[in-house]
């Protein structure tokens, strides 16, 4: 409702404005021109991405003092702490980051965007940069009709650059016309009620223009102009600086209960940075003072002095904020709380709209949330062939617990299948869906396996469902040959349970490829030895015929239940380099090698 009223007056204002004074549209044409630049540079910054930024991430988070240096460069950089934020949101909704590192990352982006007020201040405002702009918009435009992703990142970043860069001179040239016909400087307003007004006034327009950046840059140049007096500016970047929160918890609105948690980090930050910031005004106004005199910056260089105290009280929030990063972590795990586990069995944790920024986050999404339905499907596999999931996933001789433990668990594989594996399937095929037509052609493969991979595991769980019946049957049966049938399909699908969840905890993936190939020879050498087995007992009247039957198609159902989970461990916990798995599949044993060893063993 309110987007709706807010679109329209805005449009009335700047209607108003243009017909009030032909400068004006010079002004809002060059702030236009600036935030179209923003969107061409995050453009060229994402076309980049491809594993970069996940690669990076891991590697530069593991420390907080890694963290806040990741945010400070990444926005340097990039100019623009809200691509950063959203970056920051869509990996830790991903489950690639955790929380108290997205919270370094978000504090650092604060520091960083502070470069973007020296770079206009100290080199915009005194450097024609139009000049510059004109031939990287002519080589950054060509550059993006380029086939190639990396010529045409560049081109983003170029075209971007120069918009950025004749969006400056078009602010500035305007602020200086726009003086002639309206002094905005007229309108200053002293003391402690300016210093709240224009505080307001900062944060309204960088909701607006959802960029505290482009907010700086109209304070510097209206600055620089004469338009806003100086103390009246350094309200307005106070304001600039809180508003820019808006962004995160727009950002957070599609994303999982970490991505609230984030955006709250960074709204509790910017509000307690700047609530310091305007009751320490006089004494940061003295420092920034000395500091500017001790740099060689004239007392009447006010835009660079500007650009000192947006430095001086965003590295003052960051080392108030600092220390209390494990504490604001705790509050923000207590306050939003994550579904209970029974919600969760049936909701999707990480496949959320925040997530679609980026294929890495796209990826890493699917690949958790396929994880989190092998979880699901483990529990109801499990009970399914009457073991629990502890026993399982515990060193517990399994021959030994099958042997004890005749009694059937009891489980309604239909209403588990409905509320714990149905409904994620569903939402994983949906997603899927939708990401293939936005991720880069080299993503394609990994989600279409892991969608496969998902499918695979509803197979897994119908398959368990048809032998299900016939387990609790016969494995309590008075026939000893038909219990000790039924009980080895038991202990093998028990076993590569146990061999998966291994991998899960962590087997190196070096060996992943080898043990997945003894595992598919396991499952045909027991296959070829089951059906000899049955032979013989048919033949020796050991079993009815209707045993015979059961088991002839139970041990099917085993058999492609068998192989479809060693189809998924061969998706889901293989997350080397693409190089490295390429190897892995040349020397990887086909199905039939498999079945020539196999047979060759069982000879």
């Amino acid at each position: 409702m309110i987007r709706k009223i807010l679109l329209p007056v805005i449009f009335l204002i700047l209607a108003y404005g243009f017909w009030v004074s032909p400068d004006f549209k010079e002004i809002a044409a060059g702030v236009a021109i600036f935030l179209f630049g923003m969107v061409a540079l995050e453009e060229g910054f994402k076309a980049f991405s491809g594993g970069i930024l996940e690669r990076l991430l891991r590697r530069t988070t593991n420390k907080l003092w890694k963290s806040v240096s990741f945010g400070i460069i990444s926005t340097t950089v990039m100019q623009s702490s809200s691509l950063v934020s959203v970056l920051t949101i869509s990996f830790l909704s991903a489950g690639l980051l955790c929380l108290s590192a997205g919270i370094g990352i978000i504090f650092g982006a604060n520091l960083g965007t502070t470069t973007g007020a020296w770079l206009v201040a100290g080199l915009g405002l005194k450097v024609k940069i139009s000049a510059y702009a004109m031939p990287m918009l002519v080589f950054g435009v060509i550059l993006v009709f380029q086939k190639s992703k990396s010529l045409k990142g560049i081109g983003y970043i170029l075209a971007g650059l120069g918009f950025l860069f004749l969006g400056i001179h078009y602010m500035k040239e305007g602020f200086d016309a726009f003086k002639g016909a309206l002094d905005l400087e007229a309108y200053a307003i002293p003391g402690v009620t300016g210093l709240l007004v224009f505080s307001l006034i900062g944060v309204l327009a960088t909701v607006i223009m959802q960029s505290s950046h482009a907010t700086l840059v109209l304070i510097i140049t209206a600055l620089a102009a004469q338009q806003v007096t100086y103390d009246n500016a350094l309200a307005l970047a106070i304001g600039a600086n809180v508003g820019t929160t808006v962004t995160a918890i727009i950002g957070a609105m599609s994303a999982n209960v970490e991505g609230k948690r984030l955006a709250a980090a960074h709204f509790i930050f910017n509000m307690v940075t700047g609530l310091v910031a305007v009751i320490g005004m006089q004494q940061l106004i003295l420092a920034v003072d000395f500091i500017s005199a001790q740099v060689g910056i004239a007392a009447d260089d006010h835009t660079l002095k500007l650009a000192v105290f947006h430095t001086l009280f965003n590295l003052l929030g960051v080392m108030m904020m600092i220390p209390f990063i494990p504490r604001l972590v705790e509050f923000l795990n207590r306050f939003f709380v994550a579904p209970q586990s029974d919600a969760r069995l049936v909701r999707p944790l990480f496949l959320n709209e925040a997530v679609m920024e980026f294929p890495e986050t796209v990826l890493e999404s699917v690949r958790k949330e396929t994880f989190h339905l092998y979880d699901n499907a483990l529990e109801v596999i499990a009970r399914g062939i009457h073991l629990s999931p502890q026993v399982i996933c515990s060193n517990a001789d399994l021959t030994a617990v099958i042997k004890a433990g005749a009694v059937p668990i009891p489980i309604d594989i239909d209403a588990q299948y409905e509320r714990k594996v149905k409904v994620l399937h569903a939402a994983i095929l949906e997603f899927v869906s939708r990401a293939q037509t936005t991720v880069p052609a080299e993503f394609s493969e990994a989600l279409f396996g892991l969608r496969e991979a998902s499918r695979n595991i509803v197979e897994i769980v119908k398959g368990t469902k048809h032998l299900q019946k016939n387990l609790a049957r016969y494995c309590v049966s008075g026939n000893p040959e038909i219990r000790h049938e039924y009980n080895k399909i038991r202990i093998q699908i028990a076993q590569i349970l146990r061999a998966l969840n291994a991998f899960k905890e962590g087997e190196s993936e070096a060996t992943l490829g080898l043990s997945l190939d003894v595992l598919r020879l396991d499952i045909e050498k027991k296959d070829a030895v089951v059906n000899g087995t049955m032979d013989r007992l048919i033949r020796e009247n050991r079993i009815s015929a209707e045993m015979a039957t059961s088991l002839m198609n139970d041990s099917g159902y085993a058999y492609n239940v068998a192989n479809k989970l060693v189809d998924v461990a061969s998706v889901l916990f293989n997350q080397g380099d693409k190089a490295m798995n390429e190897a892995e599949r040349s020397v990887a044993l086909d199905a039939d090698d498999i079945e020539v060893l196999a047979k060759g063993r069982v000879d």
